[in-house]
């Protein structure tokens, strides 16, 4: 099947809008928790502002945003990745590709230093920008693109968690989990972290920490706002409320 779709342009474009439509309507049959509630109050007087999630729990994130606001994603250029992108931009989220590597020299084809350019740009045009935190292929473990991204635009960085008490969870690297229709559900906001221009290596090590300290803490929240409890079965989980 991954075959057809990194050959074909149009079975990637299907998958990809067919992907748009689940995630919106599991969006609207969500009944959902966000906490705090004056978060918009609150973030918008700072956008443009990064915001970042655990790899695999961010497929709803394009529903945070409210419509007057822009914001591009970054994805990796991966093929597998443009059913991704495809559906972000049918969700009205532009696009970013590239990716980091914990091999330096990688950077250039996975078009890790292109992407922090042109995320620093978007910044500085007023665009939000929103990236996962974890290591390349490394769960739950914060690496330095997004506290390095943040040090060279200035803006804060939001910590943020969605979860939800119907969904499926993949047996892949990062648990990604698949929100099912009619659930309930917790968005959950972080106090936002802030890099200084001049951060050496150990205030950048840091606030990398903090990231994940604080991904992790509000992801806990969001799954307890959710009410969720898990069910596993052959290394799959099958969530209900």
């Amino acid at each position: 099947m991954w075959r057809a779709v990194r050959k074909s342009k149009l079975v990637r474009q299907a998958l990809g809008r067919t992907m748009a439509g689940y995630l919106w309507s599991v969006h609207k049959t969500l009944r959902i928790t966000i906490e705090p509630e004056n978060i918009y109050e609150i973030a918008e007087p700072e956008m443009p502002v990064i915001l970042t999630f655990w790899h695999g729990q961010h497929f709803l994130a394009p529903f945070i945003m409210k419509p007057h606001h822009r914001a591009k994603v970054l994805i990796s250029r991966h093929a597998d990745a443009d059913v991704n992108a495809i559906a972000a931009e049918a969700l009205g989220v532009e696009t970013i590709r590239g990716s980091g590597s914990v091999n330096p020299k990688d950077f250039h084809r996975k078009n890790g230093v292109g992407a922090m350019r042109e995320m620093i740009q978007a910044l500085a045009d007023g665009i939000n920008v929103a990236l996962t935190a974890d290591v390349p292929k490394v769960s739950r473990v914060a690496g330095l693109g997004v506290v390095t991204l943040a040090r060279y635009s200035g803006r804060p960085i939001y910590p943020i968690a969605i979860a939800t008490n119907r969904r499926i969870t993949a047996p892949s690297w990062d648990k990604a989990s698949v929100d099912l229709p009619f659930g309930k559900g917790g968005a959950v906001a972080g106090e936002p972290i802030r890099v200084p221009a001049d951060a050496g290596e150990e205030e950048l090590e840091a606030a990398r920490k903090l990231v994940e300290e604080r991904l992790n803490a509000v992801t806990a929240r969001a799954e307890e706002l959710a009410g969720r409890t898990a069910i596993r079965r052959n290394g799959q989980g099958h969530d209900h409320g």
